[in-house]
């Protein structure tokens, strides 16, 4: 009898069972494609890789400004794909060392769901049947392409992100339909290496759900690089290479791109391998579970995009370490009060819990506080004439860190602190207490923090 089954090899299904097998479990995990998931092999790795080449370039072309001057400084777009390709492949390599390091059985092939009994849950994959005491469903989520008439006909120029990271050759231009992360994060790499980039969003901003002034201010960052922005826009068909839409004022318009990106979100994969052989419970969006990640079955769990609530591979790794712990006898559950959100364009974006937007909807009491990313000298030495800023929410009453929002680089790197300030509830006093070093960006934390209590 096999102590955990996994159907998934994603961020949330590699994770557990590098977790389980740790703890002693006899795991199987089922993987039909590549270890590493979309996040791995068609999402979080191969973007970053190609925008970190296309940040490379933005340096050297602007490198004058700090001294350094690189003449006819060039790229090659194939190589670039070609690293990209390389990376992804070394870091799917090394999930599956840690499989084997924890001796976690990887069974390549399309796992079936075929029925639930007093032995226990039953699984088929390449003519095989295998039976579990338990079974984690982390089947991930797919690009969703909106039946737009004309998208069937336009063939190939219509790319989701899958498809677009394959590019053989660099497109002259590109319409991208939807700038939530996706889009914005594409417009970013192909707007360095020169495509002619226009995003068509229908909501009245970028990066929906976001800090609204930090999604403008990314904005007009990009509209000075040369990216044109549609918002409020709703497209109504797509000719051939050309997009067709509906403007803000009710207007039709349109747009001609050599490649057309749909990046309008995704959604859970739930259909294909037998979940109503068993009965799991969905509710719109995907597998319906509570704070320990267990579906209406028994011994049935769910984690990572399957679930439809937090579509990002951090919150999937630690949704399987709740089950885990569970399993294991560690008593876990899963909090979402703390989850970071980044965009790696550049400058980056990182935020991590409420934006005011939604402390007002809630009618949740809070002060904010906000300076430019110059207080910290250690961004004006590295981004010559960058600009930026971070900003904090705290309670009104207690002045616990709700939320903090940062644009400039590196603040990927940098909201980790924010997110421990939040799962902590530190107040400003005790954050006040923390000492930062320096001279690090990290410093804007603190020296916004500050603002609060300077203001009193």
């Amino acid at each position: 009898m096999i102590d955990l089954a996994i159907i998934g090899g994603g961020p949330g299904g590699y994770v557990a069972a590098e977790r389980a097998g740790a703890k002693g479990l006899n795991v199987v995990l089922f993987e039909k494609k590549e270890l590493g998931g979309v996040c791995l092999n068609e999402g979080c790795i191969p973007t970053k890789t190609l925008l970190y080449s296309a940040k490379i370039y933005d340096y050297a072309k602007h490198g004058d400004k700090y001294g350094i001057n690189v003449p006819g400084v060039t790229f090659d777009f194939g190589k670039i794909i070609a690293r990209k390709d390389k990376v992804v492949k070394k870091l799917v390599v090394g999930v599956g060392a840690k499989m084997k390091a924890h001796k976690v059985t990887v069974v390549k092939g399309e796992a079936q769901i075929k029925g639930r009994s007093a032995e226990g849950i039953e699984i088929c994959c390449n003519g095989e049947t295998f039976r579990a005491a338990n079974l984690l469903i982390c089947t991930g989520s797919e690009a969703v392409v909106p039946p737009i008439p004309g998208v069937q006909e336009a063939g190939d120029r219509i790319l989701t992100n899958r498809e677009i990271l394959s590019l053989k050759e660099q497109p002259k231009s590109l319409v991208i339909i939807g700038g939530g992360v996706i889009g914005m994060e594409f417009a970013s790499f192909f707007n360095s290496l020169g495509t002619d980039v226009t995003i068509i969003e229908m909501l009245p901003e970028i990066l929906g759900g976001m800090d609204s002034e930090i999604s403008k201010m990314l904005r007009e960052m990009y509209v000075k690089k040369g990216v044109k922005f549609n918002l409020s826009c709703k497209v109504t068909e797509i000719k051939d290479n050309e997009v067709v839409y509906i403007d803000s004022n009710g207007a039709q318009a349109s747009v001609t791109g050599e490649k057309i990106l749909m990046s309008v979100g995704r959604h859970a994969v739930t259909k294909g391998f037998g979940l109503e052989n068993i009965g799991v419970e969905l509710d719109r969006n995907g597998i319906k579970v509570d704070n320990k990640m267990r579906t209406n079955i028994p011994n049935v769990f769910a984690a990572g995009d399957v679930t439809g609530f937090s579509l990002l591979a951090h919150t999937a790794s630690r949704e399987g370490e709740v089950v885990v712990n569970n399993l294991t006898g560690r008593s876990d559950i899963m909090r979402y009060q703390a989850i970071p959100g980044v965009v790696y364009t550049n400058p980056e974006v990182a935020c991590v819990g409420l934006t005011e937007e939604q402390a007002q909807k809630d009618g949740i009491e809070y002060k904010a506080a906000k300076l430019p990313m110059s207080y910290a000298g250690r961004f004006v030495a590295e981004n010559e004439g960058g600009s930026g800023i971070c900003k904090v929410l705290t309670g009104a009453e207690y002045g616990e860190i709700l939320g903090v929002h940062i644009l400039g680089n590196p603040c990927s790197e940098l909201i980790y602190g924010a997110c421990m300030a939040i799962e902590q509830e530190m107040t400003l006093k005790e954050m006040e207490e923390v000492v930062f070093p320096h001279p690090t960006v990290s410093e804007i934390f603190k020296e916004t923090v500050f603002a609060f209590m300077d203001a009193k």
